[in-house]
Formats: C-alpha cells, structure tokens, sequence
C-alpha cells in the first residue's frame, strides 16, 4: 500500500510537518486559548479515582496532563496523536505528572488494547478522520463495556465568527476556491450535530448526548495576529503564498479583528458540541 493510500495520510503529513511545527512552537498561547475546554472535558469523562483513560488527538498533552491528575496516582491517561512533533513535546511536559504517557498513533487504525480505558475523551481531536465511523468504532473497543466517551468539536463555521474571520479577510485577495465538503476531515467536519449523533451510532456507542456548548474564550491583544496568520487554513495559506500577497493579507487583519479586542483583549465565543456517550 502506498503512504498516499494509508487512512488519514494527508492529515498525518500535515500533522508532522508544518501544522504540528506551529503548534509546538505556540503551544503556550494555544493552551491559553483552549484552556476553558480543560476543565469541561475532564469533567465530562472523568470515570472515577483510579481510572483509566484515552486522549484522542492529544497534541502537546494538557488535557492528559490535567486528566492525570484527576484520575490520581492509581490511576493512568495516555495521550494519543498523529503528530510526532506534539507527542515529543508532550512527553517532555509529562515529567510533570508521573501517572501520564503519550503514544504516537492514529486512532481510527491503532492496535489498542480491548477493554483497557474507563474513558475515552478529546479536546477538538476527533474531527479529522478519513473514516470516523472506522474511528470511533476503534475508539470504541478500547474502551471497557459501559465506559464513557466525552469530545468537543466545533459547531458551524457560521456560529464561530472569530474562527473565520481570518479566512473571509484573506478571500479578495485570493483565487476563487471551490465550496469546501461539510462533510470533509477539518476543523469543521462536525458542523453538523445529527451528523455526529449518526456517526457515534453506527460505530457501536450508546446513551449517545450531543449539546450545544458556548465557551468565552480570551487571547492577549499583542498576540492576537501570532495566532491569527500562525495557525489553521491561514496559516497554511500563508506559508505558500508570494510575499506581496501575504503583506496584503496581513495588513488587512487587525482592522477585521477590531470587533472582537476589547481592554487589551481578543475575547470570542467558541460555539461547540459537547458528545457524551457509554461503550
């Protein structure tokens, strides 16, 4: 089989080249900005004192991090990510909690162990597989019977304004690109809750919940622009474009992003599903 070939091929280049490197290097900021995120996943999948639990998309290792802790000294949190650079990183943060280790892996085909984890939990890490129903289903028969699941994952590009500013300001000086798949591995790609709801059902979960979860999220005014031509489809953009182009784009953003400083502060809603389900 050819590496093109291989589940989630693109996403693993992306992932251990360009996007993980920026996420390495930001990984304070972004851990700042998702902060909120923290607490309301640990909560939602916590499985008691003592348990065992999965991180699906891990990154850099804070939601792990702070599961681990959670969980206690009897219990243990695997972070699990596509990104060699994130989980290097992650692992160098890990000698903070002892309970806590991170493998490099995709979730949709990795060899877990079956009936290992109490819980399975992600912070915005379960939107970028070429087959999720494949995905959870893996997910699934890591998970003890009657373990939880607990995600977040974006709601509609619509309903999260400062996550598409960037991408709208950047548009007129850009050629025409084609309608993006709604439906297509990203940032995005769970826009659509009943859609979450049928791809948890046909992968074996139960007790299935998707619900509406707005977050204030905040980020210092002077790195406001970092983030924004940084991270996500700008940041890839940027990286490609002439430098005549990038200078127009980036000169453009600040006024577009006015709306949302406020006292020395980026300040946004995050708009979100919050899933919750029982293996």
């Amino acid at each position: 089989m050819s590496q093109s070939a291989l589940p989630n091929a693109r996403q693993a280049a992306l992932w251990n080249d360009a996007s993980g490197k920026a996420w390495v290097a930001l990984q304070p900021l972004i851990d700042g900005v998702l902060a909120p995120f923290e607490s309301l996943v640990v909560d939602s999948g916590y499985p008691g004192e003592g348990g065992n639990v999965l991180d699906i998309g891990c990154g850099a290792g804070a939601t792990t991090l702070a599961m681990a802790r959670r969980v206690g000294s009897g219990g243990r949190c695997v972070g699990l990510d596509i990104s060699r650079p994130l989980v290097a990183l992650a692992r160098k943060r890990m000698e903070e909690v002892a309970n806590a280790s991170f493998e490099v892996g995709d979730a949709q085909t990795y060899a877990f162990e079956t009936g290992r984890f109490d819980a399975v939990v992600s912070r915005f890490g379960v939107m970028f597989f070429d087959d999720p129903v494949a995905a959870f289903a893996n997910m699934r028969q890591a998970a003890r019977p009657g373990g939880r699941l607990a995600f977040v994952a974006w709601r509609a590009p619509g309903e999260n304004d400062f996550m598409t500013t960037a991408a709208r300001t950047a548009a007129p000086f850009l050629p025409p690109a084609p309608a993006p798949d709604p439906d297509a591995p990203g940032q995005f790609a769970f826009a659509d809750g009943a859609r979450v709801k049928r791809i948890l059902e046909a992968s074996g979960w139960s007790s299935i919940k998707v619900e509406k979860v707005d977050v204030l999220c905040r980020i210092a005014e002077r790195d406001l622009m970092t983030y924004v031509t940084r991270l996500g489809p700008l940041g890839a953009a940027l990286r490609e474009l002439d430098q005549a182009t990038a200078e127009k784009i980036t000169k453009a953003l600040p006024a577009a992003f006015a709306p949302f400083v406020q006292d020395g502060e980026g300040r946004f809603n995050a708009a979100c599903w919050l899933a919750t389900a029982t293996a």
